[in-house]
């Protein structure tokens, strides 16, 4: 019996990848956090 690789087998299911762009993932994060803080502020929730 031979042994292959699982990860040769493997289809890849659409989740994020290891080769894309980190500062636009970086930004875009942070971009949500202020976003997420006015909306706080302007409901009255803090």
């Amino acid at each position: 019996m031979s042994a292959h690789p699982v990860t040769a087998t493997r289809a890849r299911t659409g989740g994020p990848r290891d080769d894309g762009p980190k500062i636009v993932e970086h930004v875009m994060g942070w971009v949500l956090v202020a976003v997420v803080a006015m909306l706080v502020t302007q409901l009255g929730l803090l």
